[in-house]
C-alpha cells in the first residue's frame, strides 16, 4: 500500500498554520481540481485528496488526532465519509455559485450517497500507551489498564428505545436516513444529501428512549483490562486486543484496541535488538592481572572471569544474559565493554610501587616475565 502524503505538504501550509490559512489554501485548490471545472484525468483524484487533507486539518478534534499520531490516528477513529461529510462545500464555493450541503455531487461521487451508512457498522479501534521498564519487558507481565470507551448499553442492548418499546420508521426520509436536492450550478448539478433533520439520520424514530443511553444505544465507561506482555516485547510494539475497541453501531461488531508499549529507559543497560549492553569499568590491576567479578545482568548478578592483559575497551561476552526472543526460542546475550580506571590520586607508597614498574618497563620495554607480575602483585595490595 503507498504511503499516504502529508496533510499539510497537500494543501501546502505550515504545520502551525491557523484555520483561516488552511481554509484559503483549499479553496484555491478546490477551484483548481474541482472536477465540474477541470477536465484533466487527474483532477478527480487530486480534488479528492486535497479534501481529504481539508477534512481532517479544518476540524480541531480530527486534527488534533493527526498531529499526534499522523494517519494512523485519523485511520483508526474515522471513515472516509466523516471525513468528506464534515466538510461545508457551500461554503468553500460561496460566490462561485457552488453549492452542495454536505458535498454535493462530489460526495455522491466518491461515496454514492450522503455519508448515511444504513447497515451494521464496525466500531472504532482504540489506542492505549503502556510504559514498562525494561525488566519487565525482558520477563514478560501483566498489568491492569484501565480503558474509557463506549459499549453497547445493557438495558436496552442497543436499540436505543426504553425495553418493551420500539421504533418507528421516520415519514420524513422514509427510513433512508437523508434528504436530497438537486441544484444546477455554473459547475453543473449538485446533489445536496443531509442526514434527515427529524430521525438524525437513523432512518427511525424513538417515541420512549432508554432512561440509560438516552436513545443512543451506547453508553461511554471505563473498563479494567488484563494486558498480558510477553517477553522479549520492543518499544513501539503493538498488542491487538479484538473487539475491546469502541462498541458497533445498529449490532456492528465492536472495533478493537491496540496496545501501544513504550520501554523506559535504563540507568545502566543499553538494548540492542535481542542483545544487552553493559559498561563496566575495572582497576588496572584487574586489567593487567585478570580477575572475577560480579556483573548484573536482567537475570541477577553472574560470576565473569577477566582474562588477565584485557585492553581498556575490550568486550567480553555473556551468553543467554540478553532479551528473551520475542515468540521464539532462546535469549540474546549480554556484552560487557570494559574500562580501565586510572586513579587520579595515589598515595606514596602507591607511587613507589609504580615508579618501580617504570623503572623495568624503560629497561626493557618488551619484557616484563615474573618482575612485571611481582611489581603488579604488590600495587593490586597497595591499591586494595
Amino acid at each position: 500500500m503507498p504511503t499516504k502524503k502529508d496533510y499539510y505538504e497537500i494543501i501546502g501550509v505550515p504545520k502551525d498554520a491557523d484555520e483561516k490559512e488552511i481554509k484559503k489554501a483549499y479553496r484555491k485548490l478546490a477551484m483548481q481540481y474541482h472536477p465540474d471545472r477541470n477536465k484533466e484525468p487527474e483532477a478527480e483524484d487530486k480534488f479528492k485528496e486535497i479534501s481529504e487533507a481539508y477534512g481532517v486539518l479544518s476540524d480541531p478534534e480530527k486534527r488534533k488526532q493527526y498531529d499526534r499520531f499522523g494517519h494512523a490516528g485519523i485511520d483508526a477513529q474515522y471513515t472516509q465519509e466523516d471525513i468528506f461529510g464534515s466538510i461545508n462545500f457551500e461554503d468553500i464555493f460561496r460566490g462561485f455559485g457552488g453549492g452542495g450541503g454536505r458535498g454535493g455531487g462530489i460526495f455522491e461521487t466518491f461515496f454514492g450517497g450522503g455519508g448515511v451508512r444504513r447497515g451494521p457498522e464496525r466500531g472504532s479501534d482504540l489506542r492505549y500507551d503502556l510504559r514498562i521498564s525494561l525488566e519487565d519487558a525482558a520477563t514478560g507481565i501483566e498489568k491492569k489498564g484501565d480503558v474509557m470507551r463506549t459499549e453497547t448499553c445493557d438495558v436496552c442492548k442497543g436499540t436505543g428505545a426504553k425495553p418493551g418499546t420500539t421504533s418507528k420508521t421516520c415519514t420524513h426520509c422514509h427510513g433512508t436516513g437523508q434528504i436530497s436536492q438537486a441544484r444546477r450550478t455554473p459547475f453543473g448539478q449538485f446533489i445536496t444529501s443531509t442526514p434527515c433533520p427529524h430521525c438524525s439520520g437513523a432512518g427511525k424514530i424513538i417515541e420512549s428512549p432508554c432512561s440509560s443511553c438516552n436513545g443512543r444505544g451506547r453508553v461511554r465507561r471505563p473498563r479494567t483490562l488484563s494486558i498480558r506482555i510477553p517477553a522479549g516485547i520492543g518499544s513501539g510494539d503493538r498488542i491487538p486486543h479484538r473487539g475491546e475497541g469502541e462498541a458497533g453501531m445498529r449490532g456492528g461488531p465492536p472495533g478493537d484496541l491496540y496496545i501501544f508499549v513504550h520501554i523506559d529507559p535504563h540507568p545502566v543497560f543499553k538494548r540492542d535488538g535481542n542483545d544487552i549492553l553493559y559498561e563496566l569499568p575495572i582497576h588496572f590491576t584487574q586489567a593487567a592481572l585478570g580477575d572475577e567479578v560480579l556483573v548484573p545482568t536482567l537475570h541477577g548478578d553472574v560470576r565473569m572471569k577477566i582474562p588477565a592483559g584485557t585492553q581498556s575497551g575490550s568486550t567480553l561476552r555473556l551468553r543467554g544474559k540478553g532479551m528473551p526472543k520475542l515468540h521464539g526460542l532462546g535469549k540474546g546475550d549480554q556484552l560487557v565493554k570494559l574500562g580501565v580506571v586510572v586513579p587520579t590520586h595515589i598515595s606514596a607508597r602507591e607511587r613507589e610501587i609504580l615508579t618501580e614498574l617504570q623503572g623495568i618497563e624503560a629497561k626493557n620495554p618488551s619484557k616484563g616475565g615474573k618482575k612485571h607480575k611481582g611489581i603488579f602483585e604488590k600495587v593490586k595490595d597497595a591499591f586494595v
